[in-house]
């Protein structure tokens, strides 16, 4: 099987070194890629100067071009996020918007950049929101140019208003557990299948 490499933006509003469910749950759908050959990082957004904008590189110190190199050098992208008031995080938000550049970018090929890269999303929250953030981040990829593969999203809600986070608990739940497994796996197996026979050119 061919190696492919993974990046998880985590987009904490939590800077590193502090502890994050979002970043858990990121590293945990990093560790199921792993069994099947996937090398992968995780990228704490907040801990980078991203400036806001549309651009590719929005100047002035703007860290984001350094972050992009990553990504596009990446098979397959690890979105991952927090529920805040029933949205992603504006850190996500941002991501998504710089993410827009994308869709003016081309392969040699002429085929959008981001044809051939496969995307997941990891959700966490203690209310509800979780589906409604995975419905919008899918669109937004998939406008962007990735392919989702079946059941690429992952997530955790807790009970309401009960105060819990997910790295608070003893153990991964089961219906989380299995639904990383299935979603690193299918994501794999898109990914090695778009690299051996990618998107027809125009």
């Amino acid at each position: 099987m061919a190696s492919l490499t993974a990046v998880a933006l985590v987009c904490s509003l939590k800077s590193s070194p502090a502890e994050s469910s979002s970043d858990l749950l990121a590293r945990q759908v990093l560790d199921e890629l792993a069994k099947h050959d996937v090398a992968g990082e995780a990228i704490r957004v907040v801990d980078h100067d991203i400036r806001p904008g549309v651009s590719a590189d929005e100047g002035d110190g703007d860290e984001w071009p350094a972050l992009r190199a990553r990504i596009t050098g990446a098979d397959i992208l690890l979105f991952a996020t927090p529920t805040w008031v029933g949205h992603m995080s504006s850190v996500a938000q941002r991501v998504l918007e710089r993410l827009d550049a994308e869709l003016s970018e081309t392969d040699d090929a002429g085929r959008p950049a981001m044809f051939g890269k496969v995307a997941l999303t990891a959700v966490v929250g203690n209310e509800d929101g979780a589906h409604k953030i995975t419905a919008d981040l899918f669109q937004g990829l998939n406008d962007i140019g990735y392919t989702l593969p079946a059941q690429g999203g992952t997530y955790w809600n807790g009970e309401a208003m009960s105060g819990i986070d997910y790295l608070q608990l003893d153990e991964v739940p089961s219906a989380v557990a299995a639904t990383n497994a299935t979603a690193a796996r299918n994501a794999t197996h898109l990914a090695r299948a778009l690299r051996s026979a990618p998107y027809p050119a125009e």
